[in-house]
Formats: structure tokens, sequence, C-alpha cells
């Protein structure tokens, strides 16, 4: 098929603010790529590609800003059947986010390796001036997760329930920095007097049509397992509020239009995306994320990619 054409160019040099609310995970991907087509602007980025002219072989990216509420983080179905992967990716790609099973990985000084995850910087961050250099002094560890629990437990009111995960002493250097910024919880009560744990993230920059979907996956279950913790702590029920997602820049990549006029087709011309999601109990589901889980267990570098 033909990816539709629609040039987007920013007025007054303005990036587009936009807002979309959706019920669960795959109902707010949908509404969110629907809305940076339609509404974000053409914007070059430094990925795109070029002939041996110099001339550009990629369409610009499109991109805007954009703020994504997801009202049930938990709500069914919760697993698209169309982003850019499967169970299995997105499986590993949870425990990587929530469980750390990738932190080996981490080694800047080795251009196989990786310079973060973003379970590392949330349960050891230790900043350093330079990456690149294991003889450079670094601050001592901090588990943010910890301090989340333990403000979260002590001062349920607080608005000081974060975790970050940039260095400013060396992330801009790197060739591969953090897109994740910050994880802002906030508790509050209901009109039962139960518990609610909202949770905000703030992002510099996303690939809306790869990243997004497997991001907020993962982080729902970080912001799930916070949940359970506090509630231990506590010892009160503590259930799941919204889920807030925030970039700065949320863009698809001119590279993969072609990849994503499909997909967009399918969302325009039938807005039941649940025809297009399973739910997590769904026996082919179930049985992907078993046989993933062994496959981890006899391979720690199972599925080995990049950090997104």
């Amino acid at each position: 098929m033909t990816f539709p054409e629609r040039e987007a160019r920013a007025r007054g040099g303005q990036i587009p603010l936009l807002l979309v609310r959706g019920e669960n995970l795959p109902h707010a991907w949908e509404q969110a790529m629907l809305a940076v087509w339609e509404h974000g602007v053409d914007v070059r980025t430094e990925y795109d590609r070029r002939d041996g002219e110099g001339k550009f072989i990629d369409p610009p990216s499109r991109d805007c800003t954009m703020v994504i509420e997801v009202t049930d983080p938990f709500g069914e179905p919760r697993i698209h059947k169309n982003f850019p992967g499967g169970p299995e990716e997105l499986e590993v790609y949870r425990q990587e986010v929530v469980e750390g099973i990738h932190d080996h990985w981490v080694d800047p000084t080795d251009p196989d390796k990786w310079t973060y995850t973003y379970h590392e910087r949330l349960y050891r961050y230790s900043p350093t001036e330079d990456l690149d250099d294991p003889q450079a002094p670094r601050l001592n560890s901090v588990n943010q997760m910890e301090y989340v629990v333990n403000k979260a437990a002590a001062r349920h009111y607080s608005r000081r329930i974060q975790a970050i995960t940039w260095m400013p002493t060396a992330d801009p250097q790197t060739t591969d920095p953090p897109c994740l910024q910050r994880l802002w919880f906030r508790l509050l009560e209901d009109d039962a007097g139960e518990l609610v744990l909202n949770l905000n993230t703030h992002w510099r920059s996303r690939d809306a049509y790869k990243a997004w979907f497997m991001n907020a996956f993962a982080l729902t279950d970080l912001q799930r397992k916070i949940a359970a913790e506090v509630s231990l702590r506590l010892g009160r029920p503590v259930r799941l509020g919204r889920y807030v997602d925030i970039s700065d820049s949320f863009h698809i990549y001119g590279s993969y239009f072609s990849a994503f006029g499909p997909e967009l087709e399918k969302m325009r011309k039938d807005p039941d995306y649940r025809k297009r999601a399973w739910p997590s109990d769904y026996p082919a589901v179930l049985e992907m994320i078993e046989e993933t889980h062994r496959k981890l267990q006899e391979d720690p570098d199972y599925m080995r990619g990049s950090p997104a």
C-alpha cells in the first residue's frame, strides 16, 4: 500500500502539544499514534538516512509533545497485537525494567554493551563525570526505588516521591543517553479511604511506534510492584491509579512510515481497538511468556538488543 502523504509544518516554530486519554494501554497507544500522525509536525532527526550525494532518503519524522493518560493501566485487553514485537519481547523487556535481568550488560567501556538500563539507573543510581572511564570517581550508589517505597510508607501524601535517570555530568556526552528522565509517584485516598498509587513518567525523547508500548507496559508493572511493596509496609491496601506519560518529543521516524502505514489504516478504518488486542491471560500469550521464562533461565543473554 502507499502510505498517505501529508506535509505538516510547525506554525511559528511551535511544536504541538497533544493530549490523549485511553482506557487501557492498547487504547491509549492507538489514540496517541493517530494524534501524532494527524496533528504532529515534520521534523528532521539525527538518524535520517542520506544517499551518496547527501540527499535525504527518509522523510522527516512526525513529532509533537505528547501527554497520554491511561485511566486503567491493567485494564484488559492489555497487550496490543500489532506493536513492533510480541509477547516474548514484551516479557523480556518487562523483566529488564522491573527485575534488572540485563543490568549485567551495562559496561560503557565495552562497545558491545550498554551505557545504562533503566533498572540500573533507578535501583543503583551512581553519577560520574565519564561513563567511558571505569576509574572515574562515582558518587555512592542510591537505590531510588527503596527511597520511593520508604517515603510513600512514611508520608503517603508527599509530593517528593520521585526517581530520576539523568546524569548531567556524563549523559550529554554519550551517544545513547536515557530517554526516560523521571518517575513521579503520588498516593491519594479515594472516597472509601483506600490508597491509590498514581504514576507520572517524563521522557525527553520517545520512539512512538517501536518503544512506547513496551515502555508503558513495563513501567506500569513497576507501578504495580511499588504499590504492592507500599501496601506491605503500611499493612493496608494500595490499588493502582492512572498512569500519565509525558514526552517532550513523541515521534514516528520517517524510516518507519512504510511499516506503520498498514497499522494506521487499520486504526482509521475500525476504531474498535479490542479487535487488535489480547487479554493478558490469553492462552497463547501465557504459553509464550512461560517459554520466555524458560529461555531466560537457560541463557541470561537471550534476546539481547538495545535499551529502549
